[in-house]
């Protein structure tokens, strides 16, 4: 059984078994719909559209979504196995980004569009500008899923949230990939409108859009490395040299223990991420936070467990790994492109440490202890 689906966090029984609930049908549809075929044909050119349906169909892009009531909330550690899978099984769709999309929206008071959704960040810090008025301007690189999106949350560094239309005339879209051929393209805005504007209703979390996108690939590139890990360990068990399989011997053995240790690391640092978010979704609006500490730690753990467990992965394989046919490939080439999203583990290993300089030999462990950036 997948152990990033499975694996016991140690929260209360209720929401643990919701987890257990949706995980268990998140493992049983990407089973059945994320095939080899399937993900050929998305590198091909052919979008997993019967995939997306199946999706909807189960309501889980609108997970997020904040509801009417707290009867039927769900939270991201509720939701983390939907992200695990998307990368578990490399699913290519923009579920993750749609997830994260009705969190602010909803949050900030605009009612969520149907379909695929995607995000952008503006502010001081990029490239991009949200006026008062709603309005924006300016150059965004690298956004995920971009010409499959009609709509976009776009969230700034002053708690505004907002819905833009990409399909409007003041919109100009670049075409891009990353390394697994999923959409990464470069938008430009000229005085565009946006459709709705509202104040974010969380914690304090500055660059919204840039933390909980970050923890979104976290949790993604933790699957990614567990399914790489079980392919390592499957191929170790069956291929066979010098008349026992290479798993018996002592240097694979090794590595994959420092493989598996890596990844653990990583699941373990996302983990104490995903409890700071849903403090953060319960944490009256405007009050202090540990998550953006929290995520920071998660994505470079992510980032040094993908360095070290793709190498590892591809080792173990030899050469049958690097083919095109082999299975392996649909999990390195996502790992090594999601690494570098929302920031890579070298950008937040530097906001760690700009932290600790600032708060000098007097506040270092204080801002320590306290998770505070």
């Amino acid at each position: 059984m997948n152990q990033a689906l499975h694996h016991n966090d140690g929260h209360d029984s209720a929401t643990s078994s919701l987890q257990r609930l949706i995980a268990d049908s998140v493992e049983r549809l990407f089973n059945d719909q994320v095939t080899p075929q399937v993900l050929t044909q998305f590198d091909s050119g052919l979008p997993a559209d019967a995939l997306w349906q199946q999706l909807v169909e189960h309501g889980l892009p609108q997970a997020l979504v904040a509801p009417v009531s707290d009867d039927n909330t769900a939270s991201w550690l509720d939701v983390s196995p939907v992200l695990r899978g998307v990368g578990y099984w490399q699913a290519p769709v923009p579920l993750s980004e749609t997830l994260l999309a009705g969190m602010l929206l909803s949050r900030a008071g605009i009612e969520v569009p149907e379909g695929a959704l995607t995000v952008l960040q503006a502010g001081a810090a990029t490239a991009l500008e949200l006026t008062a008025s709603g309005v924006l301007n300016g150059r965004c690189a690298n956004v995920p899923w971009a010409r499959s999106c009609r709509w976009a949350a776009v969230a700034d560094d002053n708690g505004r949230v907002a819905l833009v239309d990409l399909r409007q005339a003041q919109v100009s879209v670049e075409a891009g990939t990353n390394f697994a051929g999923e959409e990464r393209d470069v938008l430009q805005f000229t005085a565009a409108p946006v459709d709705a504007l509202g104040t974010l209703q969380l914690a304090d979390i500055r660059e919204p859009v840039r933390v909980f996108g970050a923890l979104v690939r976290a949790c993604m590139l933790v699957g990614a490395l567990e399914s790489c890990l079980d392919q390592a360990v499957a191929y170790a068990n069956e291929r066979v040299q010098f008349g026992k399989a290479i798993g018996a011997f002592q240097a694979i053995q090794q590595q994959l223990a420092h493989m598996a240790g890596a990844i653990s690391a990583a699941r373990t640092a996302t983990e104490v991420a995903l409890y700071s978010a849903n403090q953060v979704m319960q944490a009256a609006p405007g009050s202090a936070s540990s998550l953006a500490f929290d995520v920071a730690v998660a994505k470079v753990c992510a980032g040094e467990a993908a360095s070290l467990a793709t190498s590892v992965a591809h080792q173990v394989h030899g050469a049958i790994g690097f083919t095109q046919e082999h299975r392996l490939h649909f999990a390195t080439r996502r790992v090594w492109s999601w690494r570098d999203e929302f920031g890579s583990d070298a950008h937040w290993a530097q906001v760690l440490g700009q932290a600790a300089i600032a708060a000098g030999s007097e506040g270092f462990w204080a801002g320590l202890t306290a998770r505070s950036l």
